[in-house]
């Protein structure tokens, strides 16, 4: 089955804990603090990979969780970092956040994309040592992880994509030019997934992508529509297949008409891309009828008409040549993604806000560097706790907070950390 579109959560490795560790030397019962940092977590990176089509994995796994960062230790030990979790993904895949943002578009072999960044190690209690606090007993905790969940979605990346009605004899056409074997038989929507081949001539190849049938109402997600629109918007060359054979009671100048408008929906510059039109199934009396309708129809767009049978290959070869000349001649279109890596927080404790929970009776400060410092302290030890209180006073917290009402124990949220307001060292 082709799966072109995933959910999944991914969590990036905490990192480690930093160590509140003190020399022991022969008659130092007590030395200085040794202590050593945590390692940093694990990234959770995308990478493409050539040997993945589809998104079907994604099927089975939903979660995926880097490696979190060991603890430091004494003697000034660093801990390990935790490793990076690769997620391999086909190419074309894009990366979109919750709000619909496109954060990445993998166009490249190999190309990688960092979707949840480790959480920093914490330090170590030998950083904290001062001329007034010569063994602090407190490190810092590692950082949190980072939590996302992430869309993805794949859009094929193929020279030419072949448009048409349902059994027009696109997967026909292409058997007969690639190796690629898609399901063929005479009811409608014989292809529900797209299939992808490729052409190899003199010269050099391209890779074509059979759509599966539009039906009117496709860019309005009628039939299978917009499943598969979406992925002829890679496509450097559309070649529009059209059934001139008239056994289905069919008129080709309409059906190509309403593909074209289909695609013109969809997206303007879809409609607009470079194109020939192939009149298929020759091989049927009375398809030259149907020819010559056709040929008034694309006459106004100024495409070429390659009259041809996939079954039995009549003037097969003379479209690809065509179609390998307008691939040749037709640039690749412009994503209009550019890979976005994630911004690094702010690192300013003043970038903060506060407001008054009124519904919780509860004071409310916010900021993504004020958040990440109240989730690393260490806030069973009183000297870390007693560091983290200097801190508010310094960045002006406690003030703010007093002049909004606050009191001695009142309660006080940071991230999702709650605690009583200490205002006894005034």
């Amino acid at each position: 089955m082709f799966i072109d579109h995933a959910e999944i959560k991914v969590i990036s490795g905490r990192g480690g804990d930093g160590s509140a560790s003190f020399r022991r030397e022969k008659y130092v019962p007590r030395g200085g603090p040794d202590g050593g940092d945590g390692g940093r977590g694990g990234d959770v990176i995308f990478e493409v990979s050539t040997d993945l089509t589809t998104l079907r994995d994604f099927r089975y796994q939903r979660v995926f969780k880097a490696e979190s960062g060991h603890p430091g230790s004494g003697s000034g030990s660093f801990g390990r970092q935790g490793k990076d979790l690769i997620i391999p993904v086909p190419q074309g895949t894009m990366i979109i956040d919750e709000a619909g943002r496109v954060l990445a578009d993998l166009t490249q072999p190999n190309q990688r994309y960092i979707a949840a960044r480790g959480g920093r190690g914490g330090r170590g209690n030998i950083h904290f040592a001062t001329a007034t606090r010569q063994t602090p007993d407190f490190a810092e905790r590692g950082e949190p992880a980072e939590e996302k969940i992430i869309r993805l979605e794949l859009k094929l990346l193929a020279d030419v994509g072949l448009a048409g009605y349902p059994n027009a004899g696109k997967s026909t056409f292409l058997s007969r030019i690639s190796s690629a074997r898609p399901k063929i038989a005479d009811y409608p929507f014989t292809t529900l997934e797209p299939n992808l081949g490729v052409v190899d001539l003199e010269g050099g190849g391209f890779v074509v992508a059979d759509i599966p049938g539009l039906i009117e109402g496709a860019h309005q997600g009628v039939g299978l529509g917009l499943d598969f629109l979406k992925h002829l918007e890679r496509t450097r060359v559309i070649a529009y297949v059209v059934d001139v054979s008239g056994m289905e009671g069919r008129n080709p100048a309409d059906d190509f008409r309403n593909v074209r408008h289909e695609l013109n929906m969809f997206s303007p510059d879809l409609a607009r891309r470079n194109a020939l039109v192939i009149a298929n199934k020759m091989d049927i009396p009375g398809a030259d009828v149907g020819l010559e309708l056709l040929a008034e129809a694309v006459g106004e767009f100024g495409y070429e008409v390659f009259p041809i049978s996939a079954v039995t290959g009549q003037g097969v070869q003379e479209a690809l040549y065509h179609l390998a000349e307008l691939v040749k001649n037709s640039p690749a279109p412009e994503s209009p993604v550019i890979e976005v890596q994630p911004e690094e927080p702010p690192t300013s404790l003043s970038d903060y806000e506060l407001r008054y929970n009124a519904e919780e009776n509860i004071f409310e400060a916010s900021g993504v560097a004020l958040e990440r410092l109240v989730a690393m302290t260490d806030l069973s030890s009183d000297d870390a706790v007693l560091r983290l209180q200097r801190i508010f006073r310094k960045i002006g917290l406690e003030e703010r907070m007093k002049q909004a009402g606050a009191e001695q124990g009142s309660l006080v949220r940071i991230g999702q950390t709650e605690f009583e307001l200490d205002l006894s060292h005034e």
